[in-house]
């Protein structure tokens, strides 16, 4: 039987999405300069919610200063911004929707002039400016994702979601061709990954069993191999400490770009994974009510959205009622953007996305 997006979705921690569609956390520079949570951003997250989004995710929020990836970024690096979060989460829970934040450091994609310091990464990039993390500084970056954790739970989130995707630092870590080192930390599969393995075994145990954990892992970009991702996922499936996984395969029903990999859909690379308790999701490329229906024919638990939420603060609403619902065409004005809770630094932003704003 095909699963039924409008039905609900309980996790191995105990949290329970009312239907199969989640926000992903989407880029929207509406943050103020502090990290803080601006009016903006509240309202388009919780119009989310109200349009029937079952899990919703802020945007990537940087867990050190130095993380920051983006102008206008929400922040988890301080307590000054938990009043703003406190806000978000009760706004985003009032409307039955789970509320998550998205944990990042942006590594050596932090641009200098935004942060006002080289970047850092796992390895020295001369490329992109940016030197190395010393072994002290690895593991203070360790005790800041756990830190930013805690904070998201004393603002009264549902969970964190672990940006290990798109080249960001953690998926630095990751890749054999970024990550140079030499210490525990370098090398092997296993040492690459170990950063990871203890940030989410860090969370788990200082948040309790209760406390919804994700991570995003994606294929391909960034020095990223297919079947790399496959064994750091089944690792994480297998250690039983996260709730759920949520891969962004830029395109779900593309085939792979290594020539050596089954070609077959990425998802359906995915899906043969042995997922056991653990549920999991896709993005990428899922614009209309049949994709949906198509990923979740595939095996995935829920559905990731972006372009269909910026474009129908409602998405989920409408599908759920009408299945085959297709979303407005492109371009769309910007008085179209502002009647879906877009701000204008967000309108803005999605100026760079070539024929999304006429």
């Amino acid at each position: 039987m095909p699963t039924d997006p409008a039905s609900p979705l309980p996790f191995a921690c105990g949290a329970r999405m009312k239907n199969r569609f989640m926000l992903a956390p989407l880029t929207n520079t509406q943050s103020h300069p502090d990290g803080t949570l601006s009016d903006d951003e509240y309202r388009w997250l919780t119009m989310r919610a109200e349009g029937q989004f079952g899990l919703v995710m802020t945007c990537a929020a940087h867990v050190q200063a130095r993380g920051q990836g983006f102008p206008g970024q929400l922040g988890i690096w301080g307590d000054h911004q938990l009043p703003g979060h406190r806000r978000l989460a009760a706004g985003i829970q009032a409307q039955g929707a789970l509320a998550v934040v998205q944990l990042h450091h942006a590594g050596l994609r932090a641009p200098a002039e935004l942060i006002g310091e080289p970047p850092v990464s796992p390895s020295g990039s001369p490329k992109h400016g940016a030197r190395a993390l010393s072994l002290e500084e690895v593991e203070q970056l360790r005790e800041d994702f756990l830190a930013a954790a805690r904070r998201a739970q004393t603002a009264g989130y549902d969970g964190v979601e672990i940006h290990g995707a798109h080249g960001y630092i953690l998926t630095q870590f990751l890749s054999a061709e970024v990550n140079q080192r030499t210490d525990r930390y370098g090398g092997s599969l296993a040492n690459r990954a170990r950063l990871l393995y203890e940030i989410v075994a860090d969370i788990r145990d200082a948040c309790g069993p209760d406390f919804l954990l994700g991570v995003r892992l994606s294929p391909e970009r960034f020095g990223m191999k297919l079947a790399e991702m496959k064994t750091i996922a089944q690792g994480l499936i297998d250690a039983g400490q996260v709730d759920f996984l949520d891969f962004s395969l830029w395109d779900c029903f593309k085939l792979p770009e290594e020539a050596d990999e089954t070609q077959v859909p990425l998802v359906e690379h995915v899906a043969h994974l042995d997922f056991k308790q653990i549920r999991w999701t896709a993005a990428g490329k899922i614009y209309t009510g049949a994709e949906v229906a198509r990923v979740l024919a595939a095996g995935a638990d829920f559905v990731t959205l972006g372009r269909a939420g910026i474009l129908h603060h409602d998405f989920p609403a409408r599908v759920m009622a009408e299945p085959d619902f297709v979303p407005v065409g492109l371009p769309v004005t910007a008085e179209y953007l502002r009647s879906e809770g877009l701000g204008e630094a967000f309108i803005n932003y999605m100026r760079r996305w070539q024929g999304f704003v006429g």
